[in-house]
């Protein structure tokens, strides 16, 4: 329990130490015996001054709660202990739970079992992070694609290639305990306490496999090459899954099987799991040269030792339809993230250094079901295998399609590069970047580049580059789950994390495993 002071705003380049002093002083507790310890801090650029602002949590040795409503200040409240309590059941579990997936929902619901005792089976369809990274390599360098171990499948999920991204907005307390975690398995310390809180590919890396391994010492297994198939249910109940060729009985199940799993979607989906479809987005990624970026947002500060690569969010609202920047990679790259033959898929990713000469970001338009209804719950899982395999037919090879921002704008194709060079590792095709999304999701990336470029002034330069298409932004289906303990109609099954619908990252994929596991345990008491 403590007091929290925020929006404290201080100059970007004085000492942290300075936002406790003010934290003391508008409190007016000057005490020895008042801790004080900053809680967030993040980075505002706006309005042509770049400031830290500052939450800072206070300890004292005092009715804190009565002390935050004496002084009736809108930045100071009382924040007691969130934490949820570890729940922990009565009944006996005949089988151990399985957990079908390792991306951060399956990882942090394992990772929950284990930790109490309830030694959970985890079956991966891709491989360990060497094995994973040995596949990439080697697609990247003009290989085969593996369709089971890629940067969809596999050990950490799609989440680790990408910029290890730690922001969310469910605000849920266990958003602290993910933080905490992955802390203590090797990510920076700092980052419980920024706003924006980021790993990278390189780190995030070492704390996926520093949880898996203390997964097995606490008596877990994880069993990788093993692809779901099937699940075994009577009388309404589960009674197993189908997975590697082999039978594994088990009552409770959690499907945490990813965004992009599409022929497990559809072998549930054989089995009686109910599934609807749901909106999600699709359009390009953006690459500007990170200077520029740096230079629009921080003005004269650009460059300074103190300030990190700046960083944008932008959106646009008309006609019922939403433009918005996602998934930012500050000093990134574009990569190929492909997991079907002939096809091409984008998505961006980062090192924890954030020192790449690009900055990239999906420019993604919302898609609703009713763009896609084909009678099933699968029509956006069908457009987005039309755009991605158009993508390839368009340049004949898993290199992408690429285009200047000016020439897009004016409805011309490009012939080469400009200023920003394209860092697609299997290379591009200059053209038309967007020729294979629907018209509507051209329509709206033409219309709202000069919208951005008025918020961030050269947003939509000409020489900035969009390569396409970026089709991964979440899942185009939920498998859908009700207010009570287990959904689909059938007591066992309990779907998480993005590829059921519920979740939108790292983050909030993460909680929703943690919550999956809690499932469990309020039900059933650990192994002996």
């Amino acid at each position: 329990m403590s007091l929290m002071v925020s929006n404290i705003r201080l100059p970007f380049d004085v000492p942290e130490e300075q936002a406790l002093a003010e934290a003391r002083r508008l409190t007016g507790l000057h005490s020895n015996d008042t801790q004080a310890a900053v809680y967030r801090v993040s980075i505002d650029a706006r309005r042509g001054k770049i400031f830290r602002v500052y939450s800072v949590r206070l300890d004292a040795p005092m009715d804190e709660k009565a002390f935050a409503e004496k002084l009736q200040m809108p930045f100071v409240r009382y924040k007691p202990d969130e934490k949820p309590a570890v729940p922990c059941g009565s009944k006996r579990l005949e089988h151990r739970p399985v957990v079908v997936g390792l991306g951060p929902a399956g990882l942090f619901a394992a990772y929950t079992l284990a930790k109490h005792g309830y030694t959970p089976l985890v079956l991966e369809r891709g491989g360990d992070l060497d094995a994973r990274d040995h596949a990439v390599e080697a697609f990247w360098s003009g290989g085969a694609l593996d369709a089971e171990s890629n940067i969809q499948f596999g050990e950490g999920g799609a989440g680790a290639y990408s910029d290890g991204k730690l922001t969310t907005r469910i605000g849920d307390p266990l958003c602290d305990t993910v933080l905490e975690t992955l802390a203590a398995h090797g990510a920076p310390a700092d980052i419980v306490k920024k706003a924006k809180p980021h790993v990278g590919t390189d780190i995030l890396k070492k704390v996926v496999r520093a949880m898996r391994c203390e997964i097995i010492q606490n008596g877990g297994e994880v069993r990788f090459g093993t692809h779901l198939t099937g699940v075994s249910v009577k009388n309404g109940a589960l009674r197993g899954v189908q997975a590697g060729g082999e039978a594994i009985a088990c009552e409770r199940a959690v499907l945490a099987i990813g965004h992009s799993a599409r022929d497990t979607f559809d072998a549930l989906h054989q089995n009686g799991v109910y599934f609807e479809p749901k909106a999600f987005s699709v359009g390009v990624r953006i690459e500007h040269l990170q200077s520029e970026i740096d230079r629009a947002l921080y003005g004269k500060y650009a460059g300074h030792p103190l300030l990190p690569p700046a960083e944008y969010n932008l959106s646009r609202r008309e006609g019922g339809r939403a433009c918005y920047s996602f998934c930012m990679c500050p000093g990134g790259v574009v990569v190929a993230a492909q997991s079907e033959e002939h096809t091409v898929v984008t998505n961006g990713m980062s090192y924890h250094a954030r020192d790449g000469k690009n900055a990239n970001s999906a420019l993604a338009v919302s898609v609703d079901p009713a763009d896609f209804d084909d009678g099933t719950p699968f029509g956006g899982v069908a457009l987005q295998r039309r755009i991605e395999r158009a993508a390839f037919a368009q340049t004949g090879s898993y290199r992408a399609p690429c285009q200047r921002v000016g020439d897009f704008l004016v409805g011309r194709p490009s012939t080469c590069a400009g200023a920003v060079q394209p860092s697609y590792p299997l290379g591009v095709q200059f053209g038309e970047a967007a020729a294979c999304l629907p018209s509507f999701a051209q329509n709206m990336l033409r219309d709202s580049l000069p919208y951005f470029g008025r918020k961030i002034h050269g947003f939509d330069a000409a020489d900035a580059l969009l390569t396409g298409p970026e089709t991964r932004t979440s899942s185009p289906v939920r498998m859908k789950r009700g207010d009570d303990l287990f959904g689909l109609g059938c007591a066992g099954m309990i779907p998480c994390g993005e590829g059921a619908g519920y979740a939108g990252g790292i983050m909030s994929a993460a909680v929703d495993g943690i919550r999956a596991a809690h499932r469990i345990m309020e039900e059933f008491r650990p192994f002996d």
